[in-house]
């Protein structure tokens, strides 16, 4: 039998680490991409040139690209002279890894984080009713709530926002409309 074995973080990949999770989100820049959860590791491929493996949000994420570039421009000032972006699609990003810090941080900026699912069960996806306390997922996700007033009463105006991992959604006790970060 082969095993292989992950080498261990350095002191220096760690550091570089923190400064591309440091780098802020170009569609939720209120995040940055080591709260959004999307930054998985740097791997030194040398003295002055390291790897980041970067795992979008959704394949075909059109942000990855200035993610990128971000990233490469902050470890370059760093002093790397050599800094390659790679995509990373296994595992799969989840609304999960968003820190709390990030949840915090989006229901300030008056976003509904994405509701914490329990387990890793898939999300369920059902086309029908509107209404929070009508939605067919309630049994298995807490109601969205208003990052505004905090109500529960709330009711999805559109599955798509300014971005496609938001829906809009407005609140029925305060009326004001606002961005959810969908669960995936």
């Amino acid at each position: 039998m082969v095993t292989t074995t992950t080498p261990l973080e350095t002191p220096l990949e760690a550091e570089l680490l923190a400064l591309a999770g440091s780098v802020p989100d170009p569609e939720l820049p209120v995040l940055t991409l080591a709260e959004l959860g999307v930054v998985r590791a740097v791997h030194m491929s040398g003295a002055d040139s390291a790897e980041v493996e970067l795992t979008p949000t959704y394949t075909g994420c059109p942000a990855v690209e200035a993610m990128s570039l971000d990233i490469e421009r902050v470890l370059r000032e760093h002093g790397l002279r050599e800094v390659t972006v790679r995509t990373v699609l296994t595992p799969a990003w989840s609304t999960d890894d968003i820190t709390d810090e990030g949840r915090r941080k989006l229901r300030e900026f008056g976003i509904a984080p994405p509701r914490v699912r329990s387990g890793s069960e898939p999300v369920p996806l059902a086309l029908g009713p509107t209404r929070t306390d009508t939605d067919t997922d309630t049994d298995t996700l807490d109601p969205v709530h208003c990052p505004h007033c905090g109500s529960a009463d709330t009711e999805l105006l559109s599955r798509f926002s300014s971005t496609a991992c938001k829906a809009l959604r407005r609140c029925l006790a305060c009326r004001e409309p606002f961005d959810h970060f969908k669960e995936l």
